[in-house]
């Protein structure tokens, strides 16, 4: 079964992201409208509620280079967060850390990724856990 083109992949994943995610809880887009590459987007995830995470909005740089999306982006979080597998130093996501990155799959996306980080941040284990000042950032 033949695979679609990357670019094609991407502009269909910017024209969802332009069109807003579910119940928009998350959302993306591309950094720099000029990037004919598509390869430095944006993304946004509205804090889980009954969280420490509730009424904060987390904003994250992800970096799709030219093996996406065989491979999977690489995530940072702009917004200070404290969360196992984010760099407490630089907010990278450790892919390792993050089911879906370290078991990475071509049919995951940008969408796939910031839900299953909102999602790590409503774990029990991590929705108590202190965060930094709200609107602090790396």
């Amino acid at each position: 079964m033949a695979s679609v083109p990357r670019s094609f992949r991407l502009l269909e994943e910017l024209d969802k992201g332009e069109k807003g995610i579910g119940d928009g809880a998350c959302s993306y887009g591309l950094a720099d409208p000029e990037d004919i590459d598509l390869k430095h987007w944006n993304g946004t995830i509205l804090g889980p509620p009954h969280s420490a995470h509730e009424n904060r909005i987390y904003s994250l740089t992800l970096y799709c280079d030219e093996n996406y999306p065989n491979q999977p982006p690489k995530v940072i979080f702009l917004s200070k967060i404290n969360l196992p597998g984010i760099n407490s130093h630089n907010g990278e996501v450790d892919p390792g850390r993050i089911a879906c990155l370290k078991n990475w799959k071509r049919s995951y996306s940008l969408e796939t990724v910031l839900t299953e980080l909102r999602r790590e941040m409503a774990q029990p284990q991590n929705r108590k856990l202190p965060q930094p000042a709200e609107g602090s950032t790396f």
